[in-house]
């Protein structure tokens, strides 16, 4: 895969995992009730989850577009329109959405099996992906191309959230994150719609 076209795919993925959403809650919790570890434990988990997506997704978008062309491009039509819907929630999101989060208390085996299951137990990651990576994979792409797509949604993700919970075992970086709550939003959703465009107009060349 050229250079080019893996820092395209490195910005989608982490546009991806940046947005707020259950994700993003789930590490505040356990970051929150547990600390550091447990946070990041959650956060590894869940990219274990959504590495398991990302393999279904190349595998087979290979043979759905050569064998169904005309539902391939139904299903990226979805995906761009759920992609749209993401940004427009993101934009019409309260000052505090999703940047909340409890404090109970929570363990490192916990937080591995709910980060787990959080990936798992959200299908749209399989939309969302087919949305995305239907800008990179085509019939022709090879097992090692395929292999850099999963391994860099998979790292893009845990980086993204093991970051998150080391920034947030810090007390004082939560209420600086709650207080510009909004502006998260407002950017996230800007975001989402410039790409929900982007997976509209076609593949990247």
């Amino acid at each position: 895969m050229p250079l080019s076209l893996w820092v395209s795919l490195a910005a989608v993925c982490a546009m991806g995992a940046m947005s707020p959403g259950p994700s993003l809650a789930l590490v505040l919790r356990h970051t929150l009730g547990g600390g550091r570890v447990p946070g990041m434990a959650a956060a590894l988990a869940h990219a274990l989850g959504v590495g398991f997506y990302a393999l279904l997704t190349v595998w087979g978008l290979g043979a759905l577009i050569v064998r169904f062309p005309s539902l391939f491009q139904g299903i990226i039509w979805a995906g761009a329109g759920y992609l749209a819907w993401l940004g427009i929630k993101s934009l019409r999101a309260g000052r505090g959405a999703m940047l909340a989060a409890s404090a109970a208390e929570t363990t490192r085996v916990q937080a591995v099996r709910e980060g787990f299951l959080v990936a798992l137990g959200n299908p749209k990651l399989i939309l969302f992906f087919v949305a995305l990576l239907s800008q990179f994979v085509t019939p022709e792409t090879s097992l090692a191309g395929k292999a850099v797509i999963v391994a860099t949604a998979m790292l893009i993700d845990g980086g993204w959230y093991v970051l998150v919970a080391m920034s947030l075992s810090h007390s004082r970086v939560l209420p600086w994150l709650q207080a510009r709550a909004h502006w998260i939003h407002r950017l996230t959703g800007v975001m989402l719609l410039g790409l929900a465009l982007r997976v509209a107009l076609g593949p990247l060349g």
